[in-house]
């Protein structure tokens, strides 16, 4: 019981050493022993895991396909120790690698979304906060890619501009324009509903 109660006091004092440890410094423990890397990674993986689940769950929508991503975005990033040497930002290597994986997935199950198919499955609408989040899900998933992913990054992760134009490997102005126009893609999708909710109100 004594060796138990040892044992636990040391692990939890080597999570409170790491706790103060900088990303990259723990990045750089990834290439080292196996004990160290896996501690390493286990830190890391706390800090960021729930960021990269979110992004992968609300690109891709469905549970199964965001896990594999998940879990392939932190099996390459494990793996990345070993020839990544210039790593700057960990949380941004991250993301950037989720959302191109992200990307693939999408493509290799792509299926063509008739606009009226989309109509039929949405139910009757509602200003509800709730009920407006999940159409804005909805009408994430009929938009393009390139201005989903934006909107996603910065309306549910927070990331700035920059941040975000460093992830998706495009220009501050460009970034800017696509959110812009993501927004209002969204809007056009919506409108019906909001409409035919705004005409039931007043009847």
């Amino acid at each position: 019981m004594q060796e138990a109660q040892r044992t636990l006091n040391v692990d939890t004092m080597s999570r409170t050493r790491s706790e103060h440890i900088s990303d990259l410094v723990l990045f750089e423990r990834l290439a080292g022993e196996k004990h160290g890397a896996e501690r390493a990674f286990a830190e890391l993986y706390s800090r960021h895991s729930g960021k990269v689940w979110a992004l992968c769950i609300r690109f891709l929508g469905d549970e199964n396909d965001a896990l594999d991503v998940f879990q392939d975005t932190f099996t390459r990033f494990f793996q990345a120790a070993k020839t990544v040497k210039d790593m700057q930002n960990v949380s941004g290597y991250l993301l950037k690698s989720a959302r191109n994986l992200c990307l693939n997935a999408r493509r290799d199950k792509r299926q063509l979304v008739e606009l009226e198919d989309f109509h039929l499955a949405v139910p009757s609408p509602s200003l509800e906060e709730s009920e407006l989040a999940r159409l804005i899900t909805m009408a994430l998933d009929v938009i393009p890619d390139e201005f989903r992913e934006v909107f996603i990054l910065r309306e549910y992760e927070g990331l700035s501009y920059s941040e975000i134009a460093d992830i998706v490997g495009t220009s501050l102005a460009n970034v800017k324009i696509r959110i812009h126009r993501a927004k209002q893609k969204i809007r056009d999708v919506l409108s019906p509903y909001l409409a035919e909710f705004s005409e039931n109100e007043q009847q």
